[in-house]
């Protein structure tokens, strides 16, 4: 079999290495046209030649270039040669330069971010291990993972916290956040629920034997050290424990059930990688002493620590809709803030006819049972999704403990996409996650990052000091994370900058995330995306003017950058829908308008290859981008409803279901409706004989009817049109209470509500009376917020619909021709 692994070559004959997963059996069928490598790309980017950087600088020039000369030949030309126009020709000329202005600037923004990410892959030197183990051998800060769950898979959550129990750091404390209804009426949720309550549990088992072994190990060498050189016989017992760790993790990987590519990626790149980067380190201790070398005490008490350190983590689940203290507000943000404001403190539970309460207990007031939440120098948030690579915690906080980043207060590796994907679009989704990932490291050249909030090292000071406070209930609560919309990352990115903080990515690949496997969970997640970010826009300016009041420089990339990003969904949403449906008259076009996009798209190809995709894999998103345009548009205007309604909108979950994932009905007929007006568009722009336009109408009809049929699927289309159409014809089957009541009898005063909540007029609290059933603290598990949500298998499906706060979400599943209903309440999610 074959050998991987940094070391493999060194030490296939000393020490075997382990060989990787190539082969398993996916739970999902792939299709022709997924991925099928499941190797990732290196870690570290290979630097840019000079020519690269060069030509990345050719392309910003001839983008604006080449818009100049046709605003100047083709749009002032007309009005110069043909005098006054009529009022239909100025408009339309007014419009379509803005439209064409507008989606060139988005183009150029690329092209700078792209540049800036080349400028820093070329620049960026490792920090070398040696140095790594000196530094946090005097400074051993504490770090709190914190990993916001809701409705997830315990298989998916387990790899997440493992991969985070693994990192390397002098303190790390685990807590899974898990925002599930904790008494849910389901038997088949209850389990779920009660198999992820036991992941902490489970994980530290796991972990206790090479825990302990090196811990005791570690203390041992401490207390025996006397001398400057370690001896040969102590070095040698440090190999074989790294031998040992190395043995121990690819045993874990060969015990790991491999069922996706997901599995396949922890398996190989963070249990067996670890191992082998373990077994490479103890090989070479091992040639040191044949070479007759020495070790120093010091360094031999580092690589202790290392392993000490690895296998050594706190786990913990937290779950805060026990607690009638905490906000249960259906967001990511405040179930993170309600951790968060938690800790550093002790509490003491109180019942109350609410239900428990945590009470804060002053210093010196301590009594056993109370319940202590650890602080912490930094957090580390982390989607349960998510995964990352041994070093993540240790490379970032070094990082942020250096003088000339103090005033730092997020770093992040933007997440890559997992490799082997089984679908052509979670392939694609994953393609554009990719090219993200490359944008968002240019962003940091200038100053212009934003927290991307699958995985990020915080400062917990930075957070201390945006917190904003209010009580309600009598209760305090503490918005370190910002819920008023559901990108929640982006404006902490910009509350942060408005009180003297920084952010910055870190140049390397170091964390992984997955991405939706069909089209009906990408609809939930991209409509999450485009969501808010004009809501945000003018605490952007607040911000500006923050900065500069203090005497701080704000370029102006660093301001176009930030805000393209928040608003080119907008713009670009709106002015595409122009371009399709609208005749624009056949003298504002000119070649100028390709040739100002021609860079752009050169640059994507290229930057889709150096990703490890075909560069022909831009017109396939470009195809993939026309069926998201409702989706996006929807998004779009949910943030203008938001806006003047005032209010928030649930965190929506991206799905994670073993089948596919229905698709809401008006994103399965608008892809189809794209279509037939842009043929009808071909049809009326050659009987005009306006060639541009009809030109663009087929380019974009063959684009379109491509995505349709390789990302949707020609029968999952004809489907989620019946399951959209069939939908209101099923009626939810409720829980049934029981209404039987004893004989009648007269209520007694409910005596704790009226004397904890007091008497504000109205119907005086009373005791339930006998056989009545009520539980005011119990929420609704099955309460879905938005879209449409059905997990279909074989040629059937029926769809289930259930109430919520922003419309219905149906989820039902078949298998042959019985169907199986169940509901799923996406209230939330990691």
């Amino acid at each position: 079999m074959p050998t991987r692994g940094p070391g493999s070559r060194l030490l296939k004959d000393a020490y075997p290495i382990m060989s990787s997963t190539t082969a398993y059996t996916p739970a999902r069928k792939r299709q022709l046209g997924s991925e099928k490598r499941t190797e990732p790309l290196p870690t570290v980017h290979p630097k840019p030649s000079d020519r690269k950087i060069t030509w990345s600088r050719v392309a910003i020039v001839l983008t604006v270039l080449f818009w100049a000369i046709y605003v100047v030949t083709t749009i002032i030309r007309q009005f110069i040669d043909s005098g006054s126009q009529n009022f239909r020709f100025t408009m339309e000329a007014i419009g379509y330069t803005v439209v064409v202005t507008f989606l060139t600037f988005s183009a150029l923004m690329y092209l700078v971010a792209r540049q800036g990410a080349l400028q820093r892959f070329q620049k960026h030197v490792r920090v070398p291990r040696a140095e790594l183990d000196r530094h946090f051998a005097d400074n051993q800060p504490s770090i709190t993972v914190l990993v916001p769950s809701y409705a997830e898979e315990p298989e998916v959550v387990r790899m997440t916290l493992l991969s985070a129990a693994l990192q390397e750091f002098p303190s790390k404390r685990v807590v899974l956040l898990l925002d599930d209804n904790p008494d849910p009426s389901d038997p088949d949720v209850r389990e779920r629920l009660e198999a992820t309550r036991d992941l902490a549990h489970d994980i530290s088992a796991t972990l206790a034997e090479p825990r302990f072994r090196f811990s005791d190990a570690l203390m041992r060498y401490e207390l025996g050290d006397t001398g400057v050189y370690a001896t040969d016989e102590a070095a040698r017992e440090l190999a074989d424990h790294y031998r040992w760790a190395a043995q121990w993790l690819y045993a874990q990987a060969d015990a790991h059930t491999v069922e996706d590519h997901v599995d396949v990626f922890f398996a190989d790149q963070v249990l067996r990688a670890l191992g082998d980067d373990l077994a490479l380190t103890g090989e070479a201790v091992s040639a040191a002493i044949a070479e007759g070398a020495s070790l120093t005490s010091k360094r031999v008490a580092q690589l202790y620590r290392r392993l000490s350190w690895t296998f050594d983590a706190d786990l913990a689940v937290f779950e805060r809709k026990k607690w009638a203290s905490l906000s249960h507000e259906a967001n990511k943000a405040m179930n993170l803030n309600a951790y968060i404001g938690l800790m550093g403190g002790t509490y003491r539970v109180e019942e109350t006819p609410e239900g428990q309460i945590l009470s804060p207990v002053a210093a010196g007031q301590r009594r056993p049972g109370d319940i202590e939440i650890p602080d912490s120098d930094f957090l580390l948030t982390l989607d349960a999704d998510s995964i990352l690579l041994r070093e993540y915690c240790l490379r970032l906080t070094y990082f942020l403990q250096q003088p000339d980043n103090a005033r730092v207060a997020v770093t992040q590796t933007p997440y890559s996409s997992f490799r082997g994907a089984g679908t052509r679009i979670e392939r694609l989704a994953g393609a554009t996650t990719d090219i993200q990932h490359i944008l968002h490291q240019g962003k940091s050249y200038y100053g212009a990052t934003f927290w991307v909030g699958a995985n990020a090292v915080i400062r917990k000071s930075a957070l201390d000091d945006i917190v904003e406070t209010e009580f309600v209930g009598g209760f305090e609560v503490r918005r370190y994370i910002q819920d008023r919309t559901v990108i929640e990352d982006t404006e902490s990115s910009i509350d942060l900058g408005t009180h003297g903080w920084t952010l910055s990515n870190y140049p390397e690949r170091l964390s992984y995330s997955a991405t939706p496997p069909d089209f009906g969970s990408l609809i939930v997640q991209r409509r999450r995306w485009a969501n808010g970010g004009l809501l945000i826009l003018p605490k952007l300016w607040r911000q500006v003017k923050e900065r500069k009041r203090r005497g701080e420089t704000v370029s102006r990339i660093e301001l176009l950058l930030r805000v393209n990003y928040m608003a080119s969904i907008s713009w670009a949403s709106f002015g595409l829908i122009f371009l399709l449906a609208y005749p624009y008259d056949g003298r504002l076009l000119s070649p100028m308008v390709l040739l100002a996009a021609l860079p752009y798209f050169i640059s994507q190809a290229a930057d889709l290859r150096y990703s490890g995709y075909k560069a022909t894999d831009i017109f396939r998103i470009y195809g993939f981008n026309l069926i998201l345009l409702p989706v996006n548009l929807a998004g779009v205007l949910k943030s203008i409803q938001q806006s003047l309604t005032g209010k928030k909108i649930p965190f929506a979950r991206t799905p994670k279901v073993k089948n596919r994932t229905a698709s809401p009905l008006l994103y399965v007929i608008a892809p189809l409706a794209i279509v037939a007006f842009s043929l009808f568009t071909l049809w009326r722009d050659v009987n005009a004989q306006n060639w541009g336009n009809a030109a663009f109408a087929a380019f974009n009809a063959t684009l379109a009817i491509w995505a349709i049929v390789a990302y949707i699927g020609i029968w999952n289309t004809i489907v989620d049109i019946w399951i959209g159409m069939t939908k209101p014809l099923y009626v939810d089957k409720s829980r049934r209470r029981s209404t039987e009541e004893a004989a009648p009898q007269t209520a007694s005063i409910d005596w704790r509500s009226v004397l904890y909540h007091g008497h504000a007029g109205g119907e005086v609290p009373h005791l339930a009376r006998v056989g009545a059933v009520v539980d005011a603290r119990t929420e609704d598990a099955e309460v879905s917020l938005q879209g449409s949500e059905v997990a279909v298998d074989g040629a059937a499906a029926q769809a289930v619909e259930a109430s919520g706060a922003e419309g219905s979400e149906a989820a039902a599943a078949t298998n042959g021709s019985a169907p199986a209903e169940s509901v799923s309440g996406e209230r939330q999610a990691a």
